[in-house]
């Protein structure tokens, strides 16, 4: 491992919260592993609005798709949503690691999880409708939080970004299950009446 960090093959890197790490069309040269605070990987629409695609923190891997494909070009933006520290390991390294097989299952777990991910996401854009999508959604968080009675762990803006809607469209459907007694609504604190 020393011998690889002294030829710059792992590297850590400190990114202040709001920092871009990739932007859209940048090439991936490395496999990053998030060693602490969380990012996000948006697309964003030619008129301007912003879909969160995936969400990493501690322990999660970036770019594990990309680094052995054909294209190693990031689809998508990725942003710090809190200061972070990442760990980049060049593909050369990475291919000595894969010769771990505790690397190689957790490697392989990943790329797994972030399919399922990417799965789940085209599912929600494709078949579902913002009503469904946001009940889902607050079904999780329920789940998550064992209770009926959740605080949202995002903004509302975060949400909307997250459900790939506008933030008004976002309001609009919240009032209507308010109002149709779904759920209450008191700032981040939802209620499910479902």
């Amino acid at each position: 491992m020393q011998t690889m960090m002294a030829d710059n093959q792992l590297f850590i890197k400190n990114y202040s919260k709001g920092a871009s790490v990739y932007n859209q069309n940048d090439s991936c040269k490395t496999l990053d592993i998030v060693l602490s605070g969380s990012l996000v990987a948006y697309s964003l629409s030619e008129k301007g609005s912003a879909m969160t695609m995936f969400e990493f923190s501690s322990g999660q891997m970036l770019g594990a798709n990309l680094l052995f494909g054909d294209k190693h070009i990031y689809p998508l933006n990725i942003y710090c949503m809190s200061d972070a520290r990442l760990l980049h390991v060049t593909q050369k390294a990475v291919c000595s690691f894969l010769h771990n097989y505790h690397f190689t299952i957790k490697f392989a777990g990943m790329l797994s999880h972030n399919s399922q991910k990417l799965n789940h996401k085209i599912t929600m854009v494709s078949q579902n409708s913002l009503r469904e999508n946001l009940l889902e959604y607050l079904r999780q968080q329920s789940i998550l939080q064992s209770s009926d009675t959740i605080i949202l762990p995002i903004s509302k803006k975060q949400l909307a970004d997250y459900l790939g809607v506008q933030r008004p469209s976002l309001f609009r459907e919240l009032k209507k299950l308010k109002d149709e007694g779904f759920i209450g609504v008191s700032n981040r604190t939802i209620h499910l009446n479902v």
